[in-house]
Parts: structure tokens; sequence; C-alpha cells
């Protein structure tokens, strides 16, 4: 029985891990297709994922209350399913922000940053299957240092982006907007870096 019990700590990740691919692809399909009309259904539909993602998140909580024993710590297992529920609700974000503010078209660089995220969330997906047999894992490692890579080349878009929009866009109005877009981007990078710093310190803290 304990380990059915241990594997399911693990396969919830993995799911709320494919639930924030699921997330971020859709995000970049719907910036690559981008029809301002469809904005407020779009937003219904990304809220579907983080949804089933919260209701996975709150089940095993509630099973982690009610456990004797767990795989690895208790305040290990809490604090990764939030983190990984973080990197859904930033991409979530993202859309908001478009329709917020009242984006009409998109920008080749918010886009080519929507891919970074991306490669980020495939990333975090294979780590989180890797924790389950931590102990034993040989590829764990490179994929929390192939995490760290993908969200240093985001910030380096980030600062680009950032710069050209400056550089070129006259619109105040516009520059505000995007300024947001990009720094809920950057977040989403940011939060696949938090996922990884946390799998590190888990695989410390149980070894």
């Amino acid at each position: 029985m304990a380990k059915v019990q241990d594997s399911y700590y693990f396969d919830t990740f993995s799911a709320c891990a494919e639930d924030a691919c699921r997330a971020a692809h859709l995000l970049e399909a719907m910036m690559q297709n981008f029809q301002p009309a469809n904005i407020r259904q779009e937003l219904d539909e990304i809220h579907k994922i983080e949804h089933s993602a919260d209701e996975k998140k709150h089940e095993l909580q509630s099973v982690l209350v009610k456990a004797f024993i767990t795989p690895i710590e208790r305040e290990d297992i809490a604090t990764l399913s939030g983190n990984i529920d973080d990197v859904i609700d930033k991409i979530e974000d993202v859309l908001q922000r478009i329709y917020c503010n009242n984006i009409q078209s998109i920008r080749p660089d918010a886009l080519e940053m929507a891919q970074k995220v991306i490669q980020c969330c495939e990333e975090v997906k294979l780590l989180v299957k890797e924790l389950a047999d931590f102990k034993h894992s040989k590829t764990l490692h490179d994929h929390v240092v192939r995490i760290n890579d993908l969200e240093e080349q985001g910030d380096r878009l980030f600062l680009a982006s950032m710069r050209k929009l400056h550089k070129n866009c006259t619109d105040p109005i516009e520059v505000i907007a995007w300024r947001e877009v990009y720094h809920y981007l950057e977040s989403c990078m940011d939060a696949c870096e938090h996922v990884a710093d946390t799998v590190e310190r888990v695989v410390m803290n149980n070894t």
C-alpha cells in the first residue's frame, strides 16, 4: 500500500507538469494565430487547464494531510506542488494581461519568448518524471541544468525585447502594455526555474 501511495505523489507531480505543458502550447498557439476577438473564449480554455491542475493540487494536499508516511518530506511535497501550480498560473496570467491591455497584434519577440516558455515547461515535465527515481536517476541533474540554461536564454530575450520596445515604440500606452506582457512571460520561465531549484533541494533533503 505504501508503494501505491508513494507513486500517487510523483504521478500527481507529473500530471500537473503535463498540464503546464498543455497551457504553454495553448498560449503559444493562440499568440501564433492571434485573433483579438477570440481572446475571451481562449481565456476560458486556458482556465480549464489551470482549474484542472488546481484540483489535482488540492487533492494531493488532502492526501498529504492524512498520510502517515511520505516518500519525501511533507514540506517538500507541498512546496513542489505549489511551484508546479505557479507555472500554470503564470502562463494563464500572460493571456489575461494580453486581454486586459487590449493587445491587437503580437510582437515577434513575444512569440519567441512564448516558444522559450514551452521549452522550459517540456524540460520541467522530464525533470519531474525523473524525480520518482531520484536516488538512481542519471539524467535528473541534466534537466535541472537545462532549465537553468533556458531561463538564462529567456532573460536575454527579455532584455533584448524590452530594449527594442523602448527604442522603437513611440506610443506610451503600447509600451506600458507590452512591458507587462514581457514581464509575465519572463515570470513563466522564472517559475520553471523555481521548480528545478526545488527539485534540487528535495534531492538534497531526502538522500
